[in-house]
């Protein structure tokens, strides 16, 4: 087979899977209209038919705002048993699309996006950068462990990030072995936020983790793949750390059907993780269009192997914008250097150099959509799937006006690795904050996709 994620613009990536969720034909009651059945392009996701189960197919496309509405009627029913904490949890990288698309600041946007998710009857809403300081923190200890142990292990150097499921489902179905052993342990911030909301949270709250309902917003539609590894499942409850992710565009969806306008919804503080504390400000991290994993793990590493203090990154375009370099020199030595690779093109190369032992670098950041996480297929697309430029342009504006906040200087993170986590070499730490990624048995049908 030819994977489908390598032609490019062309019939073939506007083909629609076939929607395999049991809830077709369900209709909304109460105040709630029926909504359409979502349709997922090949374009917009990396786990196109080619690589995806039918079984996982059922379940992806269960996740949509039916599933939603479904928990907001179920609360809205007498027997009291059945219902669920809704909670909302948003990725940093949609607040900067809500902010553009309806010319707000960026935190008004979240105010506004809070007020309108408990109107529909959410009870939290919560945003999901400390998670993102976690994943971070995380990934620099373990490539300082790694560097340090680069002569003694064959597969510790390079280290690839793990935060983008799109690439993480690509190494594991197609490249197999020759790249899962590199990928970094720390979970991604979605991972780690259904930890938080259905390990942390919930014991603060007194709530089994079942009685929880907890849905991400995310600009991709890989999240919603990603929610379903059976490493995000707790046995015990039989509960998903993430039940349902929904993009950002799905949200504004929602928003039309109900003929609101983010303008007219009252703003409510952003919920916090801690008693009744709310929200300040949105902050992020570095790096220009998402995360900021190179940026972060580049001068801590920097620090910590070599003390050098790293004040600003300068980037080195490549081939084209979407694969730079950054090095640090030490009497006349390169001793570090690490990539961003966006888009599978620059992907497909990073790994052809991989094969032919020709691969230079310690550290990738590798996202799977051009651009980087604020160009996620969920958001900032036109009708016809293609790249809406102009909103994306915004879209950088408003990411880049956000003030930048180290995961070190959250003292919330560090009271929880103390208080939460027993520790930051705890037992607790690896099975909370970190997992597996390994090469994924395919099908017979789906062993010789061509890339």
């Amino acid at each position: 087979q030819e994977c489908s994620k390598k032609q490019k613009n062309d019939d073939t990536q506007s083909t629609s899977v076939d929607p395999l969720s049991s809830n077709d034909g369900f209709e909304e009651k109460d105040e709630f209209h029926t909504l359409a059945n979502a349709k997922t392009l090949l374009s917009d996701c990396l786990a196109c038919d080619n690589c995806m189960t039918s079984e996982e197919g059922a379940r992806v496309f269960q996740q949509n705002q039916k599933e939603l509405f479904r928990i907001l009627n179920l609360n809205k029913k007498c027997d009291t048993s059945k219902h669920k904490v809704l909670v909302v949890s948003i990725c940093p990288q949609s607040l900067p699309y809500f902010a553009a698309k309806f010319n707000l600041s960026v935190n008004d946007a979240a105010k506004r996006l809070c007020g309108f998710l408990k109107s529909l009857g959410v009870h939290y809403v919560f945003d999901t950068t400390i998670a993102a300081d976690f994943s971070i923190l995380e990934s620099q200890r373990e490539f300082v462990q790694r560097y340090q142990r680069r002569n003694q292990e064959e597969h510790a150097l390079p280290m690839f990030a793990s935060a983008c499921p799109g690439w993480i489902r690509y190494a594991e179905r197609v490249l197999t072995n020759l790249v899962t052993s590199h990928i970094c342990t720390a979970k991604s911030p979605q991972q780690i936020m259904g930890s938080l909301v259905k390990g942390y949270f919930a014991r603060q709250q007194n709530l089994s983790p079942d009685k929880i309902f907890h849905v991400i917003v995310a600009p991709c539609y890989d999240k919603k793949l990603e929610a379903l590894r059976e490493d995000f499942y707790t046995a015990l409850y039989n509960s998903q750390e993430v039940d349902c992710v929904l993009t950002s565009g799905e949200i504004v969806q929602i928003m039309e059907q109900k003929n609101v306008s983010m303008k007219d919804v009252t703003e409510v503080a952003v919920d916090s993780l801690f008693d009744e504390i709310k929200e300040g400000d949105v902050v992020r991290h570095d790096g220009k269009r998402s995360d900021g994993y190179l940026e972060h793990i580049f001068k801590h590493a920097a620090k910590e192997l070599f003390g050098v203090d790293v004040k600003e990154i300068t980037y080195k375009a490549l081939k084209n914008k979407d694969f730079q370099e950054v090095t640090l020199e030490k009497d006349g030595e390169t001793v570090l250097r690490f990539a961003a690779a966006y888009g599978f093109r620059n992907i497909q190369n990073m790994v052809l150099k991989l094969k032919k032992g020709k691969f230079l670098y310690h550290f990738v950041e590798v996202l799977a959509c051009p651009g980087g996480c604020l160009n996620g297929k969920g958001q900032a697309q036109t009708e016809d799937g293609k790249p809406d430029k102009a909103l994306l342009n915004q879209m950088e504006e408003v990411y880049a006006a956000i003030p930048v906040r180290l995961p070190e200087t959250n003292i919330h993170v560090q009271q929880m690795y103390q208080d939460w986590l027993e520790g930051m070499d705890s037992k607790k730490v690896q099975e909370t904050l970190h997992t597996k990624y390994s090469a994924v048995n395919q099908t017979a049908s789906n062993l010789d996709i061509k890339w």
